[in-house]
């Protein structure tokens, strides 16, 4: 993907950003190199390949699943000043 000094300039007018003439030869150099290492990165033949969810084969110990706190819904929809039902009443915001 071609990338040019005229892109980048457009970008910073409508972004409201002043760059120097050197700054956005550095930029434009600088995103050449990530749109060409983008380019480099689709080239290559992935079929066959499974999708990872991590670049490690781990397993995460899972702790056992177990009730640490006694339920308290009761106390706290009592200190509300309207509930029903279980559930919070507050005022309509929106119409």
């Amino acid at each position: 993907m071609a990338f040019d000094k005229s892109e980048v300039e457009k970008i910073a007018h409508l972004a409201r950003l002043h760059i120097s003439d050197s700054e956005a030869d550095e930029v434009t150099a600088r995103i050449g190199d990530i749109l060409g290492l983008i380019d480099q990165m689709q080239s290559v033949d992935t079929d066959g390949v499974e999708p990872l969810a991590h670049p490690l084969d781990v397993v995460q110990r899972l702790r056992e699943d177990v009730i640490t706190e006694k339920d308290q819904r009761q106390d706290l929809q009592t200190l509300a000043p309207n509930s029903q039902d279980g559930l919070y009443l507050v005022p309509k915001v929106l119409e």
